[in-house]
């Protein structure tokens, strides 16, 4: 899991242009809320998600789960790839 949040932090500074030493950005900052990434972000991101694990994310799936920190998404990963 650690490796998950790890790519996951990693792959979303690089996309969203975060600097390395925002103080604002952690894996529990809520990423919409501050503004580091918005809603065509949010798109591109679930596109990344699927394409990298494997994975759909579904209509449903993002009404059930939070996915607002990366510590959320990479739980979701987490989860949707155990099943």
């Amino acid at each position: 899991m650690q490796e998950l949040l790890e790519e996951l932090e990693s792959h979303i500074k690089s996309r969203y242009d975060i600097a390395d030493d925002d103080d604002d950005f952690t894996v529990d900052v809520h990423l919409f809320d501050y503004g580091f990434i918005d809603s065509i972000g949010a798109t591109a991101l679930i596109a990344h998600i699927e394409k990298t694990y494997g994975i759909q994310v579904t209509p449903q799936d993002l009404m059930l789960h939070p996915m607002n920190t990366v510590r959320e998404i990479a739980s979701f990963i987490h989860l949707k790839k155990a099943r």
